[in-house]
């Protein structure tokens, strides 16, 4: 779906100025959409959506910062007048220390930024969302998330035994959940890029940004009635 009704969708992506989240820009204003690029350097912002073709914006966005929030909320009501589809995108790595190494302060600035980042822009921006005809959030999270992926020796992600990044998109996961039940009309769903080189990886990831967002940007088009409270990557459905 490109459109809400006969007018543009808006959408708006945060951590938007390199990886997933400059190519799920790149994309949907691709579509026709108007984009809001969310970047903590507006002065950066600016000039990737100056080299971006179609309808893209920058809007200074920090989403550990309620003041930032709040006016970047301003900002895409004064410009738009509502919101279509938030990506939440932004997210940090943190300690790569194993549990036995992993300290309670190195949850504090993950979780700021992949926990409460999220819950602090969807709140912030739900009166935005409001208004549209189909509202759509898309939560971007990690296989690392889930529980049943991290046991299943088969896959990669079994094989890393760290505390923080996972933990914090796990509790992304349960989050997204209790938004999908608590927002009648609105589709939230949660979805895994898979292991996409970019700056959180040190670029060692197996796929590429294109390969990383089509999660992402299918969970951004879903038309309406589509389900909501779902955990997909590119292939399909994921346990949780």
């Amino acid at each position: 779906m490109t459109t809400t009704g006969t007018t543009t969708t808006i959408a708006l992506v945060t951590g938007a100025t390199q990886g997933l989240g400059l190519e799920t820009v790149r994309r949907l204003a691709g579509l026709g959409w108007t984009v809001w690029l969310g970047a903590r350097d507006l002065t950066q912002g600016a000039r990737l959506a100056d080299e971006l073709d179609g309808d893209v914006r920058p809007v200074q966005l920090d989403v550990t910062d309620e003041a930032s929030v709040t006016s970047a909320a301003r900002t895409v009501e004064a410009g738009s007048g509502r919101l279509d589809v938030l990506v939440n995108n932004a997210g940090i790595a943190g300690t790569h220390a194993g549990p036995r190494e992993t300290a309670p302060d190195d949850f504090l600035p993950v979780f700021g930024v992949n926990v409460l980042g999220p819950v602090r822009v969807t709140h912030t921006f739900l009166p935005l969302l409001d208004r549209s005809a189909q509202p759509r959030v898309v939560m971007v999270s990690s296989g690392l998330g889930s529980l049943a992926i991290t046991n299943d020796p088969s896959r990669l992600e079994s094989t890393l035994h760290v505390l923080v990044y996972p933990s914090s998109k796990a509790a992304l996961n349960m989050i997204t959940t209790q938004y999908a039940r608590s927002l009648p009309g609105y589709q939230v769903n949660v979805v895994d890029p898979g292991y996409t080189g970019t700056a959180l990886n040190g670029f060692t990831g197996t796929q590429t940004v294109q390969e990383g967002t089509e999660a992402v940007v299918a969970a951004a088009t879903l038309e309406p009635g589509a389900p909501t409270g779902t955990f997909t990557d590119r292939a399909g459905a994921l346990p949780w």
